[in-house]
């Protein structure tokens, strides 16, 4: 079994045993991260970031923690999970303050991980600006205020379907 299928399985069995959904259309949550991956694919991506793009949500998710990645998948796709993951808790204070800590956790991460976090800003943003147009204004802020901070992967075809994701 390849890294990929691997962490293809590994992520579905993950939101799947916490019955993780998708919020606005209730599919199984692994529809997000397979179109993540899919994004990774077709924009050359290695097969660690693609594992990676699988994987992203899972620490963040579901009962499952870095560890765990690193003893399955090994030190790069667990550092590159490491980098996808939010790090903010909600007593760190409002919506902004965390968003902030997590901006600041993603702009720090390899540009490797940040890659993987363009598809990940492509597809969410293609989710929430077509079902939740009040909660679209403030995540298209956000990303934007991100996409302006990777400066590093402004050389990626990618880079530009992400901003005019958000624009």
């Amino acid at each position: 079994m390849s890294v990929i299928d691997k962490a293809f399985a590994f992520a579905t069995a993950a939101h799947a045993a916490v019955g993780q959904k998708r919020k606005y259309d209730g599919a199984p949550y692994i529809v997000h991260p397979q179109r993540v991956a899919d994004i990774v694919r077709t924009y050359g991506g290695s097969d660690d970031q693609i594992a990676a793009a699988y994987l992203h949500d899972v620490v963040e998710d579901t009962q499952v923690d870095i560890d765990t990645i690193r003893d399955m998948f090994g030190d790069t796709i667990a550092d590159l999970v490491s980098d996808l993951t939010d790090v903010s808790c909600s007593y760190d204070g409002n919506r902004a303050t965390r968003k902030s800590i997590d901006m600041e956790h993603t702009l720090c991460g390899s540009v490797d991980a940040q890659f993987v976090k363009l598809a990940d800003i492509i597809d969410n943003s293609r989710d929430i600006a077509e079902n939740d147009p009040s909660f679209w204004k403030v995540y298209q802020k956000e990303m934007l205020a991100l996409l302006e901070g990777m400066k590093d992967c402004t050389m990626f075809p990618l880079y530009a379907v992400a901003l005019d994701s958000v624009s």
